[in-house]
């Protein structure tokens, strides 16, 4: 193997928040890199050696938005295929905020809260409007 050659694992573990505000609006990011660059998510993903599912959240959340979350129930796991073709199984979980103000950060090019409508009308990830759907989590 060459200095510009290196492993990527065939799965790779990841994690995903769905957070709704007091209004039942939907915490989304825009993607700014790969996979799914320019698209529209909720914030999320992978977990580093040695953390645990609830730490990559925060971790996550306070990296792509600001804010601070308190992890609740798993709502479903989804394997995503990358470019680089490997796949990300992300554990999705349901979110409460407790802290921080909304801002995009890392790899998130724009945070925002959205209701149903205004998602319908974004260019989302695949899946993830039908996902929302089947978890009972879609915007108000």
């Amino acid at each position: 193997m060459t200095g510009a050659e290196r492993h990527v694992p065939s799965h790779v573990r990841g994690v995903g928040a769905v957070v709704h505000d007091a209004a039942g609006r939907l915490l989304v990011v825009r993607r700014g890199r790969p996979p799914h660059a320019g698209l529209w998510s909720i914030p999320g993903g992978r977990v580093e050696p040695g953390e645990d599912d609830a730490a990559a959240v925060v971790r996550e959340l306070a990296e792509e938005t600001g804010l601070a979350v308190r992890v609740g129930e798993l709502l479903g796991v989804v394997d995503l295929g990358t470019e680089a073709g490997s796949t990300i199984v992300v554990h999705d979980y349901r979110c409460t905020v407790v802290g921080g103000t909304l801002a995009a950060g890392d790899d998130a090019a724009a945070a925002a809260w959205v209701t149903a409508a205004e998602l319908r009308a974004l260019p989302t990830t695949p899946r993830l409007l039908p996902l929302l759907a089947e978890w009972g989590a879609l915007p108000r």
